[in-house]
């Protein structure tokens, strides 16, 4: 009878969890959205695009599968990135896309509703943050934090951040750039601006239409940037083959592009980010400089692995620049460790 006793107790308890409420991080990028569930790690890695019917508003696809859509769907079917610059461009997009991966996790039903700590752009204005807040809200959350990435990804890069000295992180993502130095455990002096990894991507498509009479895709500037983009002139010499329309015949056709064009095409965007740093450098108190000098600047975000971009801030700052070992997750894991700890979010 004891037996019997503890096993349905057991089961009780069991069921249970399927009314406990999860803890969710949301990394809400302009190119990638990313979820860390507490308990389970990054469950979530795809890119921030909706697939939606135009006369319907139903969801068909969210993600990789969005993403693929992207320039290629018939006229019912839009595919649509709902973030722009960092910040909710479509609101009822956005809700959607959260609503979409809300559902695949099972993270909320009738009897439970996530708590939701959300990463925002630094120097966003409080309408933008109300947003962010209202969209979440919108798709289910029953409490909801915000905090800036800089800061997150500070925490997920491994820097400890609550010590009286300074640590200096450049986030590059698809839509702004956030630079910060922070201090026991806040932001010091900061700064974002709207060039990032989609600008780059524009930098790419505009010197090939002016250069090359050829018009090409964002997905296809993309891959170049990837393949074969260096921000550090004279690293890089290789050649990859892009197609795309022909602007004076109006067909499709194949052309070569290398390393030293899409550097050239990129230069003047990357000085933007080499400025932003520099203003935050000079705005900085001495003390806390000093300790930048010493421990360099930790580079997080997509855009912090393009080839070469931790040697031209080196060779223009002439401080350390280290690239942080998992870049592409560092918010997403931030919002993790201060999901154990949100006694210390505001």
């Amino acid at each position: 009878m004891r037996i019997k006793f503890l096993w349905k107790k057991y089961e009780r308890t069991k069921g249970m969890k399927d009314y406990v409420s999860k803890e969710v991080g949301i990394d809400l990028g302009t190119a990638n959205l990313l979820m860390y569930v507490k308990g389970e790690g990054i469950v979530i890695d795809e890119p921030s695009v909706v697939a939606i019917d135009a006369e319907t508003k139903k969801c068909l696809a969210a993600g990789q599968d969005a993403k693929d859509m992207l320039g290629r769907t018939p006229g019912r079917v839009l595919a649509i990135r709902p973030l722009k610059d960092g910040v909710i461009a479509d609101f009822e997009v956005t809700e959607i896309m959260l609503n979409f991966f809300f559902k695949k996790l099972a993270i909320k039903g009738m009897f439970k509703r996530p708590t939701i700590l959300i990463c925002c752009p630094s120097n966003i204005t409080s309408v933008e943050r109300n947003a962010i807040r209202d969209a979440a809200y919108r798709a289910g959350a029953k409490k909801v934090y915000i905090e800036e990435e800089p800061k997150v990804a500070a925490v997920g890069a491994g820097l400890d951040i609550g010590k009286p000295s300074g640590c200096m992180v450049l986030d590059i993502g698809g839509g702004t750039t956030d630079v910060a130095v922070i201090s026991l455990g806040e932001i010091v002096s900061s700064t974002s601006l709207k060039i990032a990894g989609d600008t780059l991507d524009r930098d790419i498509i505009k010197f090939v239409k002016e250069n090359k009479k050829l018009l090409i895709g964002d997905r296809t500037a993309e891959e170049v940037k990837k393949q074969i983009g260096t921000a550090w002139k004279g690293s890089m010499h290789e050649t990859i083959e892009v197609s795309g329309r022909d602007l004076v015949t109006g067909l499709p056709t194949t052309i070569t592009l290398s390393s030293e064009e899409i550097q050239g095409s990129m230069a003047e965007s990357l000085q933007d980010v080499v400025r932003a740093c520099k203003t935050v450098l000079e705005q900085t108190p001495p003390e806390l400089a000093s300790d930048i000098v010493t421990r360099g600047i930790v580079l997080t975000g997509g855009g912090a692995l393009l080839h070469g971009i931790d040697e031209l801030l080196r060779n223009e700052l002439h401080i350390p620049v280290y690239v942080a070992e998992n870049a592409l997750r560092c918010v997403a894991e931030g919002t993790g460790i201060l999901l154990e700890n949100l006694h210390l979010v505001q």
